[in-house]
């Protein structure tokens, strides 16, 4: 690897957050991707033609994206040297000329829209920079959409890995299941889902749950314990499962890190985001969402239960009883905070949206909370 430029970037299990430069070259068959080895060897893998599947992505979308799953687990490389790019639009086989054509016209939409955003961010920058940062909302929601969400997944991964070596993580049994039929109903709802959740059950008599970017869930027994049904669980998950989906957490990181980092991720820099966290001690688990994020993450979340046919109603008792009940002390309302007010903005969209018939769960909510060492709780 030593003895060569690289011309990609590759992403992958065994590869760092901020990818791995690669050689990628192209022939009549495929692709052939040079990369370095943790011992520091050179290691090729070819690719059949067959095997890829093809976007566009990175800065301005100015990036092919070729994705393939190999022994290892999923490959993405990002091309966007000229030179590779037309070798590989060259040798394609039919099957992918029809989404080259598609992310070549993607390609073109995007940047028209960049254009105008930059003429509107760069003037503002040359205006104002202290005034920018006090309205930087529409920078930080650009420096958001410039992080690849492979990023994004290793970020969040990271801080999960390291928070569950430290818990007792419940492998299996009725609450486990429970969580994977929640699961699986509403992320088969999500559509473009770019996103592989991993939701994991942690024995905990905290009434919480929380996710990270990238796609990161934890869920505490405690919070189980508490609900009177799946459907209230499910209103729960499905509004970290939005937290995920509009990147709230990113949002989050980015603006602690301040200006000078949104303004660096904006013109290009994205692999420098992950240096900056661990220098400044940025801490994803200690991360708060601010209440408009909380907003949109109970808003999105009952209309995807909505879509998934889990009755959203659930969502809105569940929340109703924390905050009247426990008076906004439990530790969910300090990192969730709940009002009366937030309750009946749910009811509200509730009944705009067209009525639909749930359909149950197959699971027995008594016997799944008997199964965490607790009995269900009588409503109040």
């Amino acid at each position: 690897m030593t003895t060569m430029t690289s011309n990609a970037l590759c992403f992958g299990e065994e590869f760092p957050a901020a990818g791995a430069p690669c050689f990628v070259q192209v022939d009549g068959e495929g692709l052939t991707i040079t990369f370095e080895s943790e011992g520091g060897d050179s290691v090729r893998e070819a690719v059949l033609f067959s095997a890829l599947t093809v976007s566009a992505g990175g800065i301005d979308h100015d990036h092919l994206v070729v994705k393939w799953a190999s022994v290892q687990g999923d490959r993405i490389v990002y091309l966007k040297n000229p030179d590779v790019i037309r070798a590989f639009r060259e040798a394609v086989p039919d099957h992918l000329g029809l989404p080259l054509a598609q992310v070549a016209e993607r390609v073109r939409q995007v940047r028209h829209r960049r254009r105008l955003v930059w003429g509107i961010v760069g003037g503002a920058i040359l205006s104002s920079v202290l005034g920018l940062w006090f309205g930087a909302d529409i920078l930080v929601d650009i420096a958001v959409s410039r992080i690849p969400v492979e990023w994004e997944q290793k970020l969040g991964e990271s801080a999960y890995r390291d928070f569950l070596s430290h818990q007792e993580v419940v492998k299996e049994g009725p609450g486990v299941v429970a969580v994977e039929e929640m699961t699986h109903r509403l992320t088969e709802q999500i559509l473009n889902n770019p996103y592989k959740f991993q939701v994991t059950v942690v024995r905990s008599d905290i009434i919480n749950a929380f996710a990270l970017p990238g796609g990161f869930v934890v869920v505490f027994t405690g919070l189980m314990k508490k609900a009177e049904s799946g459907e209230e669980v499910a209103g729960v998950l499905s509004h970290e499962l939005n937290h995920v989906l509009q990147r709230h957490g990113l949002e989050r990181i980015v603006k602690n890190l301040g200006l000078l980092t949104v303004v660096a991720i904006v013109f290009g820099n994205q692999q420098g985001l992950v240096g900056m966290m661990k220098q400044l001690g940025v801490d994803l688990l200690a991360l708060k969402f601010g209440r408009e994020q909380e907003t949109e993450a109970d808003l999105t979340g009952l209309q995807l239960l909505q879509r998934a046919k889990i009755d959203p109603s659930g969502m809105i008792r569940f929340f109703e009883r924390l905050s009247e009940k426990d008076e906004g002390q439990m530790e969910w309302l300090s990192t969730h905070p709940m009002s009366t007010a937030r309750a009946e903005r749910l009811k509200t969209e509730l009944a705009a949206l067209p009525k639909t018939l749930p359909a149950p769960f197959t699971f027995d909510w008594k016997q799944v909370q008997a199964s965490l060492g607790s009995q269900p709780i009588a409503a109040p």
